[in-house]
């Protein structure tokens, strides 16, 4: 009998101290996805702000370059709006589909370095928040539905 009581101790204090983990832990997670949303938040900024100066630094002289600094083809006749039309897009032809950020970029061949998939990524959380793109969980994505 006093075998059972120790291990009626034993699991007892095994599932107070993975309490006491599952608390720790989720309070760590909350504290990352806010440190994490301010890095995005910190580098959407530096990146508008490179965009910029790159555009201050060189100015457009011809549709090649005006193609070049904004990363958008010379006939789109804005240098914004481009990737969300491409997002977009993405997500008309694929349907209820989740997908990671770098997935859509990689389709839309935008997948060549990190700044890139970063562009991809911060474009998908403007649409979220926009309400016209879904988050289907922690870094997917899916067409919003009707």
């Amino acid at each position: 009998m006093a075998s059972v009581t120790r291990k009626g101790r034993s699991v007892e204090h095994t599932a107070e101290s993975l309490q006491d983990d599952l608390v720790r832990l989720e309070a760590q997670r909350q504290a990352l996805e806010r440190e994490l949303a301010a890095v995005m938040a910190h580098l959407g900024s530096v990146q508008r702000a490179l965009g910029a100066l790159q555009a201050v630094i060189r100015p457009p002289s011809s549709a090649a370059a005006r193609a070049d600094v904004t990363a958008a083809p010379a006939d789109s006749g804005s240098p914004y709006g481009r990737l969300t039309e491409q997002i977009m897009d993405f997500f008309e032809r694929s349907g209820d589909t989740e997908v990671r950020a770098r997935d859509v970029a990689a389709a839309l061949g935008r997948d060549g370095d990190s700044g890139s998939i970063n562009a991809v990524r911060s474009t998908l959380d403007r649409l979220v928040g926009a309400s016209r793109v879904d988050r289907a969980g922690r870094g997917l994505y899916r067409a919003r539905r009707s």
